[in-house]
């Protein structure tokens, strides 16, 4: 009987645990691992993208490089730069790839998403150029410069007006500066416009400056046609790769990020954009 005792103990000892480890996880139970690590790696990772570079880079990168490193790829293309972080935070995609930091950082703020970084991949010097006048120097009082009307890239634009001595910005004024923010506007004038919508503004206002992508979409050569181009250095503007918190530990976009900061795709842009498009690999904390 004793003995009896002993086993049915040992045994509801054991069933015990066995319960517990059931409902805490355990390091080999699926359940426990982050939702990214969880990810169906059989399936296409879907990125959606700008059609121009980003789209052609990841078009690239499943034609010639994803095969090879076991990735399956579908490039999803938007035409704007709202709808591609929606998509991510909802799960209609699995990754983005369009925009920078400051911009990540000023839609996580406004739409309480949590999207985050994964890899930098290049830089499109922001531009700003003029089917009327050739150099700064023509831009005179009374003309019309048309901007990007989405808090980052408003404030990049004015800012690189400043930089050129066209515009005068009030002392302190950070990344988010907007027409408000100009101490002294030499009297130009300013038409705020979304950023896809600049090139085509082209034919109404005297100058625009133009995110390098719509400004490659519109045929435009940023190296040969801007009047003045953003410089790379310190530069805060490096497109991302970007997943909804915890899509960085997917393995298929832990593939991808190798693979958009490889050799290869340097070499890719390097020669297919002339300077247009600039690579800036390299990780990028949240």
């Amino acid at each position: 009987m004793r003995n009896s005792l002993k086993v049915s103990a040992a045994a509801a000892a054991t069933a015990a645990l066995a319960l517990g480890l059931t409902a805490c996880g355990t390091s080999s139970d699926p359940s426990s691992k982050p939702e990214g690590a969880r990810a169906d790696t059989s399936k296409p990772l879907v990125v959606a993208a700008s059609p121009v570079p980003h789209a052609d880079i990841l078009n690239y990168v499943k034609t010639r490089l994803a095969a090879k490193a076991g990735l399956k790829l579908q490039v999803k293309e938007f035409t704007d730069y709202v709808l591609p972080n929606k998509a991510t935070q909802s799960g209609q995609v699995d990754a983005n790839f369009f925009q920078h930091k400051p911009y990540l950082d000023d839609f996580n703020k406004k739409n309480h998403t949590d999207l985050v970084p994964v890899v930098s991949v290049h830089l499109e010097p922001l531009g700003l150029y003029s089917k009327k006048d050739k150099d700064l120097t023509s831009i005179k009082a009374g003309q019309t410069i048309a901007v990007p009307n989405d808090t980052t890239n408003e404030g990049r634009a004015l800012k690189l007006l400043a930089d050129n001595g066209l515009i005068t910005l009030k002392p302190g004024v950070g990344q988010a500066a907007t027409p408000s923010d100009i101490k002294d506007s030499k009297g130009l004038k300013f038409k705020e416009l979304e950023a896809a919508t600049l090139p085509r503004a082209l034919n109404d206002v005297d100058a625009a400056v133009i995110n390098g992508n719509y400004a490659i979409d519109a045929k435009l050569k940023p190296a040969k046609d801007a009047l003045v181009l953003e410089k790379a250095a310190g530069n805060p503007y490096a497109n991302l790769l970007v997943v909804k918190k915890g899509g960085e530990q997917d393995p298929r976009v832990r593939k991808l990020a190798k693979l958009l900061n490889s050799p290869q795709l340097k070499k890719y842009i390097e020669d297919k954009y002339q300077g247009a498009i600039i690579p800036a690999f390299g990780t990028v904390k949240s």
